[in-house]
């Protein structure tokens, strides 16, 4: 056994225990717990100056043992860790880890790499909401880990930033109860934050805070002794709107965010409480965490500026006065920290963004204090294709920035990502003449646990100025996984790079993660290439049996297999339905059934993707029975309904999940189908949210790969044949449970990406004694109105006017939602049934 040959850790370094400096015992220890007991003789030490203030390691092996100099713990572990990708032994992954290092090394002669990156940047802000909100230190400790290993020395830290905020505002004057009832749940945390939302899962238990300050130091010493920089949080202007009982004259703003569902209050920078308030806050950060170098202040997320129209020299003068005003709360705090700033809104609002928009904002703030995150060039690339936003904004006006990356919105589970681009997307920017101060790179991924290929191609770019061969890293990637390699695998890869992984799409869901009857198409790139890839995947089981990384990836891609045919499966039902053809579309829901609970079995067995695991953290915290309740709760929101209007915006693909939400879900909807009542589905979501508790019980495979085999064979039939009877591209439909005699809205959700292609929408009855009225239709964007045709027409025995075209702005956007609202009802006594189909350019 390979176990046996390697006992236990040992690793030496200079000048022996008494004599370890801090960096590199951190490493070390690092290494200790990824090596898990393994023997692997290495020599570590942290001793390298910076090249141009980059970080650099050297590596070696002599006599059989690995040597490690760097520049920073986090350098000595990326080294380490580089050296067992080079020899194809193991793998850090979020699924599980591998190391298999032979008892004595080959040597090897001195080998040197300096990352072309001074900074290697990770997380987003909504990170803390859709991912870590209820982490524990033990979590914590292995996401650190992970990290260190990949290189990244950047990381937000924004844990205790409502313990500070309560600090401040109690010295200020306010109550504890106001300060309580203006938080929200932990799980929303960053849109309050951002000045998006209050109010949702309020007010926050007061014992919340100790816990995450005593959580925030470990984590922040446990960065620090890395040699990490981690980017806290600074005061952006929000405040209670209780702060009014103290201070009568301010004025405070009230901002709006998703066409005017969620509200918050700002404090202008103008107003002289605003450095007060800012200058508190990092002292007070500072009293109890220690000197910090980076903070993190956003003002204008997915916002308007209120502030005049572009080209007014009023507009431009008041954001000059605005960003140094801003910078000036934060150097009153500490004169030596430097202000870190999202760049959303730079490719995703450009029409409010422009050139001298931002160069206003920055203009006042030194070069040297200010660093610009450029957040999602894979979206100015691949999905606006509006240009790369420092050529727009010609390198930055100087300041440093971040290229980055945001491989993931919500925490979705579903496959994307176009891995030519995230390999090599960087050199554009290092090559360009327009990079300006180019100093880090990373990834702001929304959601973690997820794609996980893309994460470790992505971290693997920020050390390297070459071209990464994308056939070669997906073999040694797989080597490194599962510790041997299969032609199948190769195939398995070619069919993904033609499918999930040489696109992009920003919100990669399946039409049964949204609620029912919504929407028809998901947004998945479930070709026949991904299909067969994955069937090729399956046909490598007896070849890579024996390997836990390949049980754990072949669960997770037969889960997405059958995903794409439970697609298939909900439009063929509804169309079954719209046919009259009860028998079929009955036998169609119990394969359904049979597909979804089959994939909710063997995703528990999957380390990560279990909804009992978010419970549980989240549970955890409470320290009574009404806590754990309050945590599960907040918990619940936000994978699903989130707010609303943000519904199914995280769509996981989670055990619990599948079972106990979405296939619920669809049984109530085809129960409307089959009987023509109304099911009350958005109160059985806000239900399942705010009163279920724990999950339903569930056996999971006693052989996965077995079951892999079993789903994949038992679905492999079903496919598109099913639709071929539609005509067109059908948006979605309508039952007698949707419509009735009187005037009523209904909803159908769209993926962004059609909208850009749509031209207009047709009503157009298939069954039923009764016809459709229309009077108006309005498209919408994160809910916000786009577009609005009021005019009356009706579909049944002729079509009146049944045609709607809709003039959508090309400027017009949508990241949380997109969806076709129409008032309609039907025409005279009986049932009524149609389809909306897609007028597309």
């Amino acid at each position: 056994m390979k176990n046996e040959r390697l006992i236990s850790l040992l690793l030496c370094l200079v000048g022996g225990v008494t004599g370890w400096s801090q960096p590199a015992k951190e490493a070390r220890q690092v290494i200790e717990r990824y090596a898990g007991g393994q023997k692997i003789s290495v020599k570590v030490s942290v001793s390298l100056d910076r090249q141009d203030g980059c970080d650099v390691f050297e590596t070696s092996v002599k006599n059989g043992k690995l040597y490690i100099n760097a520049s920073s713990g986090v350098a000595a572990c990326r080294g380490f860790y580089e050296y067992v990708k080079s020899q194809g032994a193991g793998i850090s992954s979020w699924s599980g880890n591998r190391l298999e290092l032979p008892e004595k090394l080959a040597d090897m002669e001195k080998r040197i790499v300096i990352s072309p990156f001074k900074h290697h940047y990770y997380f987003n802000v909504v990170t803390f909401g859709y991912t870590m909100p209820y982490w524990d230190w033990e979590r914590w400790e292995k996401e650190i880990d992970w990290m260190a290993l990949h290189g990244i020395d950047m990381p937000l830290a924004l844990v205790a930033n409502e313990a500070i905020s309560a600090r401040v505002w109690k010295k200020l004057g306010l109550t504890d109860r106001e300060i309580a009832d203006y938080f929200v749940g932990p799980a929303h945390f960053p849109w309050m934050r951002m000045g998006n939302i209050s109010g949702i899962d309020g007010p926050l238990p007061l014992e919340w805070h100790e816990g995450q300050l005593e959580l925030q130091h470990k984590i922040l010493d446990r960065m620090k002794s890395l040699g990490m920089k981690p980017v806290c949080p600074g005061f952006a202007g929000f405040l209670p709107k209780s702060m009014k009982r103290i201070f009568p004259d301010i004025e405070l703003i009230e901002t709006s965010w998703c066409g005017g569902a969620f509200h918050n209050w700002m404090l202008s920078p103008q107003n002289p409480l605003f450095t007060r308030i800012g200058q508190m806050f990092i002292e007070e950060w500072e009293k109890e965490f220690g000197k910090n170098d980076y903070y993190i202040v956003d003002s204008f997320n997915e916002m308007e500026i209120p502030f005049p129209p572009k080209g007014t020299k009023e507009r431009y003068s008041l954001l000059a006065d605005y960003g140094d005003k801003v910078y000036s709360s934060i150097k009153a705090g500490n004169p030596d920290a430097i202000w870190v700033m999202q760049g959303w809104m730079f490719g995703y609002q450009r029409h409010i963004w422009d050139y001298e928009t931002l160069q206003s904002l920055v203009s006042k703030v030194p070069n040297e204090k200010m660093l610009l995150l450029d957040l999602a060039e894979d979206y100015n690339h691949l999905f606006w294709k509006n240009g790369a936003n420092w050529e727009f904004y010609k390198g930055f006006y100087g300041k440093e920035w971040v290229y980055s990356v945001i491989p993931n919105m919500g925490g979705k589970s579903g496959l994307t990502g176009d891995l030519d681009f995230y390999a090599n997307g960087r050199l554009e920017a290092l090559h360009s003449a327009n990079k300006g101060k180019l100093t880090g790179y990373g990834m702001a991924p929304e959601g973690i646990e997820n794609n996980e290929v893309i994460y470790e191609l992505v971290s693997d770019g920020g050390w390297t100025a070459d071209v990464i061969d994308v056939d070669k890293w997906l073999y040694n990637y797989s080597l490194c996984r599962y510790g041997r390699m299969s032609d199948k695998v190769t195939e398995f890869w070619d069919g993904m790079r033609k499918s999930v992984y040489g696109s992009f799409t920003d919100h990669p869901r399946y039409n049964w993660q949204f609620r029912p009857g919504s929407i028809r198409k998901g947004s998945i790139n479930a070709n026949d290439a991904f299909y067969q890839g994955i069937e090729t995947l399956g046909n490598a089981i007896p070849d890579m049996k024996d390997s836990p990384l390949f049980a754990v990836d072949m669960v997770e891609m037969t889960v997405q297999y059958l995903g794409g045919k439970m697609e298939i499966l909900a439009q063929a039902i509804d169309l079954a339905y719209q046919n009259g053809d009860m028998d079929k579309a009955t036998a169609m829901e119990a394969e359904f059934e049979v597909l979804i609970l089959g994939a909710d079995r063997l995703l528990c067995s999957h380390p990560t993707l279990r909804l009992e695991n978010w419970l549980a953290y989240a549970s955890n915290w409470g320290g009574t029975l009404e806590l754990k309740n309050y945590y599960e709760r907040n918990a619940r929101r936000i994978v699903t309904v989130w707010g609303p209007p943000v519904d199914d915006y995280s769509a996981r693909i989670w055990s619990g999940l599948l079972r106990d939400y979405y296939l619920p879900r669809w049984k109530q909807y085809f129960a409307a189908k089959r009987t023509g009542k109304a099911s009350d589905i958005t109160g059985w979501e806000l239900s399942w949210v705010e009163k279920e508790r724990g999950l339903s019980e569930a056996e999971p495979y006693k052989d996965v790969l077995a079951g892999c085999t079993e789903l994949i064979a038992r679905a492999k039939s079903i496919d598109n044949s099913l639709l071929k009877t539609m005509n067109g591209e059908q948006l979605g439909s309508w039952t007698p449970s949707d419509v009735g005699n009187d005037w009523q809205e209904v909803v159908w959700n769209m993926p962004v990406s059609k909208a850009a292609l749509l031209e207009g929408v047709r009503f157009q009855h298939t069954r039923g004694t009764a016809g459709l009225e229309i009077e108006e239709v309005v498209l919408e964007m994160d809910g916000v109105e786009i577009c609005k045709v009021t005019q009356y027409g009706s579909t049944g025995l002729e079509n009146v006017n049944n045609i709607y075209m809709l003039s959508i702005p090309k400027d017009a956007i949508g990241n949380n939602s997109c969806r076709l609202r129409a008032k309609v009802k039907s025409s005279g006594e009986g049932e009524s049934y149609g389809t909306v189909m897609m007028i597309m350019k």
